[in-house]
């Protein structure tokens, strides 16, 4: 599977290429690493995690007009390409259509722990330093405005309000980042995100001192 691995590599770094500095080969890269540590720490298939961690944003719906297909249909073509055992793929491709923050409602009860490890990962990356320069980037790529105290955190959208939400950057802290530390599934998960939590809360009181000047 080595060999394969390193194709899937190579595919992703060219279909990635000039994607959204937040979604694109290096956030696959982080991603993939942060997987590769937490299964470590447990009992899991390593080249499902490995496959799943590189394809799971090979088309984010978020730069396809909310379209959730897109993504399984490139890692199923992809994947029967390289030859991968069909039980492999379908594991790869739960993993795909189930590890989004807006799906999370939607995964069904018990999980793989395949899918827990790479959700893991995928959600580390979204929080701490990292976490914030990306937050900070996407929202300035839909303009969308950094800070307006008029404007409240929404915490009961919908999965389609979510996805077409063009709030504040601040306000995504409220409605996704700061909740993701309790929402790990694995005890390495659980470490690395506190850590980052805790950087993401020292950044937000510094934003507050310094935007009502203090």
């Amino acid at each position: 599977m080595k060999s394969v691995i390193e194709n899937t590599v190579a595919f992703v770094k060219e279909k990635l290429e000039g994607a959204e500095a937040g979604h694109d080969w290096y956030h696959i890269e982080r991603v993939w690493k942060l997987s590769k540590k937490i299964a470590a720490t447990e009992d899991c298939n390593h080249d499902v995690v490995e496959l799943s961690a590189l394809l799971h944003d090979i088309a984010d719906p978020k730069f396809h007009n909310g379209d959730e297909t897109i993504a399984p249909k490139i890692s199923r073509a992809f994947l029967e390409e390289q030859k991968v055992p069909e039980e492999v793929i379908e594991q790869v491709l739960f993993i795909i259509r189930n590890i989004s923050f807006k799906n999370r409602a939607e995964i069904p009860a018990n999980p793989p722990i395949e899918l827990k490890i790479v959700q893991d990962a995928d959600r580390i990356d979204a929080i701490g330093a990292i976490g914030i320069g990306r937050t900070f980037n996407f929202g300035g790529y839909k303009n969308n405005p950094m800070y307006d105290p008029e404007i409240k955190p929404d915490l009961g959208m919908t999965k389609d309000q979510y996805k077409k939400s063009n709030g504040t950057t601040i306000n995504h802290f409220y409605e996704k980042l700061l909740l993701l530390k309790d929402m790990m599934n694995t005890e390495t998960g659980k470490k690395l995100a506190q850590e980052r939590h805790d950087f993401m809360q020292a950044f937000l009181d510094q934003f507050y001192k310094e935007w009502n000047v203090d």
